[in-house]
């Protein structure tokens, strides 16, 4: 599991909703912010368990006081013996608002947590500020036998992550990940309880309820989004009077993975007017460190010219290895980069996949990797003893060969990942040597 253990999930409290007891959170400080999940996911302790969930809200709690509800019959709230209606479901997260104080929220709703939050804001224009939806949907299409049938092939398979190829596509091929999500889903609710929860959605047309929303909105949708096409974001933003739509790149249609950065930034520009700039933050990641072998060398043979010829197509081909795994490059090194991923083994695999493109281009490479609590700065850069750990393990490597800490070896357990140990080994600035072990191409 890639859990931070230096996050910790908000106390979870407990509200009285007619007969139920419904479980919250509320973290940060600032304009209120109410999420509404969809309703198959849901356990507010486990969602801090994974750095990429756990980073999002707190990027959130950066801007807004986040209130987190999990849905009736679902997570550590109670669950449901019968049918459970929208409206009990709005009168669920009233009771929190009411619980918490809050006069005036914006709600968040995210894929099917857009039919109660819609209803909220056009229901109680003088409770909530404004609405922000991801990945919604006027209805779900002219055959609702088929979307029952949809829903009915996911639940046959539930606690197994079956609908991860369309929510996070980005992150499917993750091992790691998926077992985090199937577990999610086994930890949200029993797929009798999902069945019961989503009955009285699947014919359900939003255009009146769109039509009658009279606070301000913001309809997000990504443009490759495979559980919701494109066109329902439109769809949606048409018919809520005066809404303002943005289309973001990507293909997950959970807020959160992918590119969450630009879903929050846009949130925070409607919700307090701006795009403040985030002060540092840390946050668990695994870190890469490559090194083009003899560098000085080639440069002095090829000449500054074609050695820069080559290192801009360094840098282009290794930019889209490390993307196509969910990375991102901090910076390039002149012979080199610094690239950051939320999970081990989608890094590992990168790092192994980078060789191929650049022995092409005559670049061999050593490349070095850790697991561990990193400084975010607000430049997008990071710092912390993790990234200068990476650097280190990185030095000792051999030509072509992809060297991790014993950290990463351990978070990577059932990937299929092989490994070589490679002793403890003293890092230069580093107290305490570390076990480092060289990757057996897992390819």
């Amino acid at each position: 599991m890639c859990s931070d253990p230096h996050v910790r999930p908000p106390r979870t409290r407990y509200v009285r909703s007619g007969d139920q007891y419904i479980a919250y959170q509320v973290v940060g400080e600032g304009p209120d912010l109410l999420n509404v999940p969809p309703i198959y996911y849901a356990n507010l302790d486990y969602v801090w368990t994974h750095p990429v969930q756990a980073r999002a809200l707190e990027r959130l709690a950066q801007f807004a006081r986040l209130i987190l509800v999990d849905r009736r019959g679902s997570g550590l709230s109670d669950p449901v013996c019968g049918e459970s209606t929208v409206d009990d479901h709005m009168d669920d997260f009233r009771a929190v608002l009411d619980a918490v104080g809050s006069e005036r929220a914006t709600v968040l709703g995210v894929n099917e947590g857009a039919i109660v939050s819609s209803l909220l804001a056009a229901s109680f224009p003088d409770r909530f500020a404004s609405l922000v939806l991801f990945s919604s949907f006027v209805t779900r299409g002219a055959d609702p036998e088929r979307g029952q049938r949809r829903y009915e092939a996911m639940l046959s398979g539930w606690g197994t992550a079956p609908a991860l190829d369309v929510m996070v596509p980005t992150l499917a091929d993750d091992g790691e990940f998926r077992d985090w999500w199937a577990r999610w889903e086994r930890m949200s609710a029993s797929p009798t309880t999902i069945r019961r929860l989503l009955r009285s959605t699947w014919q359900l047309d939003l255009r009146p309820v769109l039509e009658a929303i009279r606070v301000p909105a913001l309809v997000l949708h990504r443009t490759r989004d495979r559980s919701s096409h494109i066109r329902n974001g439109r769809a949606v933003a048409e018919a809520i009077p005066g809404a303002r739509f943005v289309e973001l790149d990507g293909e997950d249609a959970y807020p959160w993975a992918g590119d969450a950065d630009s879903v929050i930034d846009e949130i925070e520009e409607f919700v307090v007017g701006e795009r403040r700039q985030a002060p540092a933050s840390r946050a668990l990641a695994t870190v890469l460190f490559t090194d083009i072998v003899r560098s000085t060398e080639r440069a002095a043979e090829l000449g500054d010219q074609r050695w820069r010829a080559i290192l801009e197509d360094h840098d282009r081909a290794s930019r889209s290895v490390v993307e196509d795994y969910g990375g991102r490059v901090v910076k390039s090194l002149g012979d080199g980069l610094l690239a950051l991923f939320d999970t081990p083994t989608r890094a590992v695999r990168a790092a192994c996949d980078l060789r191929a493109p650049l022995r092409a281009i005559d670049i061999d490479l050593r490349a070095g990797l850790h697991t561990g609590e990193c400084e975010v700065l607000p430049n997008d850069d990071v710092a912390g003893i993790a990234v200068h750990i990476g650097a280190r393990i990185a030095a000792l490597a051999a030509p072509g060969e992809v060297l991790v800490s014993s950290t990463v070896k351990d978070l990577v357990v059932g990937s299929g990942i092989g490994f070589e140990d490679r002793g403890l080994q003293g890092l230069k600035g580093v107290p305490e040597p570390w076990r480092v072990l060289a990757v057996v191409d897992p390819n």
